[in-house]
């Protein structure tokens, strides 16, 4: 067993900041690529621009990946990390495996754990809390839900959760219902005090102001995957107040990217993938049920990439040498 590398109170303090979502890169044959896995983790520039590493996330395709596929993800993101940040895993689908993929988590030597929405599309209220203590009690690292599709929670809900999961850490908020969000965290802040839980904004580097503007001090970002030092930024931007200069860099940097990922089901991972492959870094397709490219999307994210001068992977390596 790999040792764990922080308690839930430390993870929760160290989840202000960008939180990389790094994609799984597959092999030709359609099987994970752990060595693709470590090298996209290894070059990952953390502490100054990342706080911490989801791995698999959503953008990792973790509802893509069976249970020992996303153990070996985690394992791989946890050795290449190495302890610089915590590396936070997944898990989900339903509550035994969700259960069981905190535990392997937890083995693989992870420091939090995301709880996915569940597989059901309509969960009853109770049975949704009670799907979150089945899976935060199967393992002693920090766990936070992932609000967004079947996961949807009310105050009383989250007051629940927060006062039955000594584990739970933080929030992560994915429907992009910015009066929801103020109101869940108004009334956790108010009952358990502000420092209970981290509130995350999930649902895209595109939100980040609406979000810290109501009290996010993190978020999750896909656009780490190949770009993190703009994640950083974002973040920079955000936590200093500066909403004028944040919103410019949203319009200037993000959106491009954001609208290119609008044209298809399933874009917001396959247009990272694709980014990540033009840039030189191990990708590989996604699985089904994700949409690919046209070749058209393809040349626009090519155009987006060189005129917003992303380093390359090749300049990424040759900096890292110096």
């Amino acid at each position: 067993m790999i040792v764990q590398g922080c308690s839930p109170d430390e993870l929760r303090r160290r989840l202000a900041g960008a939180i990389a979502f790094p994609i799984t890169p597959f092999g030709d044959d359609g099987s994970v690529d752990l060595a693709g896995v470590r090298d996209n983790a290894a070059w990952l520039p953390v502490g100054g621009h990342i706080a911490a590493v989801v791995a698999p996330s959503g953008t990792g395709e973790f509802f893509a990946l069976s249970p020992d596929e996303c153990a070996a993800v985690t394992r791989a993101t946890v050795e290449a990390i190495d302890h610089r940040v915590p590396v936070i895993a997944s898990a989900g689908i339903n509550a035994n495996i969700g259960a069981e993929l905190a535990r392997r988590a937890e083995d693989a030597g992870a420091d939090g754990v995301l709880i996915m929405p569940p597989y059901y599309a309509q969960p009853d209220p109770r049975g949704l809390v009670a799907y979150c203590q089945h899976i935060a009690q199967a393992t002693s690292l920090g766990v936070m839900p992932y609000a967004r599709d079947a996961a949807v929670f009310t105050p009383e809900m989250l007051d629940e959760l927060t006062r039955s999961v000594p584990n739970l850490v933080g929030y992560k908020d994915g429907r992009g219902d910015i009066r929801v969000f103020q109101r869940l965290r108004e009334h956790i802040v108010e009952r358990f005090g502000a420092d209970r839980l981290a509130w995350l904004c999930g649902v895209g580097d595109d939100m980040v102001g609406a979000y810290f503007a109501a009290g996010a001090e993190g978020f999750t970002s896909s656009l780490a995957c190949f770009w993190p030092e703009a994640s950083g930024e974002l973040y920079h931007l955000a936590s200093s107040g500066d909403f004028t200069e944040l919103a410019a860099f949203e319009r200037r940097v993000v959106r491009p990217i954001y609208e290119l990922r609008q044209r298809g089901r399933g874009f917001e991972v396959s247009v990272m993938k694709a980014a990540m492959e033009s840039l030189g870094h191990p990708a590989g397709g996604v699985r089904p049920p994700l949409g690919t490219l046209s070749e058209r999307d393809r040349a626009d994210l090519e155009d987006i990439l060189r005129r917003l001068q992303v380093p390359r992977a090749a300049v990424r390596k040759t900096l890292a040498t110096i």
